[in-house]
């Protein structure tokens, strides 16, 4: 199968990792949760960890690689403040400041 359609996605995050089964048919996401999210591919999708932290979607179909990049993105979407979850590979996270440090009156 040669795929017209790539999606990459990076986890950023202590901890992160992903992982694949049966040629790219389940993938493995470790989030920090109690439990490992079990993913189940489409049959027009295909997955592939480049790195621990690196997954690939390729597919024919545009609108198919890009839903399921997106189902795998909602599982830990990008903190603002911390920078942390998956991300898209070309996707920039431009983080919020936190709290300011403020002075009680006496």
């Amino acid at each position: 199968m040669e795929a017209k359609c790539l999606r990459f996605l990076k986890m950023a995050g202590l901890g992160f990792k992903a992982r694949t089964e049966q040629e790219g048919r389940l993938l493995f996401l470790k989030l920090g949760y109690c439990h490992e999210v079990e993913l189940s591919v489409p049959p027009a999708v295909r997955v592939f960890c480049l790195k621990n932290n690196v997954i690939c979607c390729a597919g024919l179909d545009k609108g198919r690689v890009h839903q399921f990049a997106s189902a795998v993105r909602s599982c830990k979407p990008p903190d603002v403040y911390k920078g942390k979850g998956i991300l898209y590979i070309d996707e920039v996270v431009n983080l919020k400041p936190g709290k300011k440090g403020q002075h009680r009156k006496q």
